[in-house]
């Protein structure tokens, strides 16, 4: 049995081409593993924090002595971390917003990367903690950023793979629905991307 985490970043709900590429993901990995579960997080509706200070105390503050607020200040961290955890497919949409990632996708990524919990260092330099994941990225954007003149300014799909692999999830494929606003692309975009996808 897989279980299935399906992170969700755009705030189009609906409308968004990077939700439909997801859900179609998700799909996919249910009719390869049959028998898997879901769990889904919208970041946007959930409001995701962005770090502040309370927060940061929290992650420095040992188990023991933390205090109430600390506890209530860490509760995104240790939440996002266990459905990570918990996971073994890791299903995350991610358009891209002038060249990146959505705001709360990037506060997802300041709670759950934490020294000694989800990374940590050592004599042969940093070591990603979460082990043995599958990762989905669900990729929109308007034009394309998969090649040509605009791929050095795709900084999401780059960026993303890094975090995710100083983590230690190492095993990334990328799904693309790219060019929806371009006419002559955009009515076959989301179809193009769906049919792409590959599971394994």
């Amino acid at each position: 049995m897989k279980k299935i985490l399906h992170i969700i970043s755009s705030p189009r709900g609906a409308a968004s081409f990077s939700i439909k590429l997801g859900n179609a993901i998700v799909e996919k990995i249910q009719d390869h593993y049959p028998d898997s579960t879901l769990k889904e997080t919208n970041l946007v509706s959930k409001k995701f924090p962005h770090l502040e200070e309370a927060h940061l105390a929290s992650f420095f503050t040992p188990a023991e002595s933390r205090t109430p607020e600390n506890l209530a200040a860490i509760k995104h961290s240790e939440e996002a971390i266990q459905e990570i955890m918990d996971a073994d497919v890791i299903v995350l949409g991610a358009p891209l917003y002038n060249f990146s990632i959505h705001s709360s996708l990037k506060a997802w990524i300041d709670h759950i990367a934490r020294a000694g919990i989800t990374f940590k260092y050592d004599e042969n330099g940093p070591q990603g903690l979460i082990k043995n994941k599958k990762v989905y990225l669900a990729l929109s954007s308007g034009g394309i950023y998969s090649d040509g003149p605009m791929k050095s300014f795709d900084f999401a799909e780059p960026y993303l793979k890094s975090v995710l692999g100083f983590l230690g999830m190492t095993d990334v494929t990328s799904v693309r629905v790219e060019g929806t606003s371009i006419p002559g692309l955009q009515d076959t975009a989301l179809q193009k991307g769906i049919d792409s996808i590959q599971i394994n």
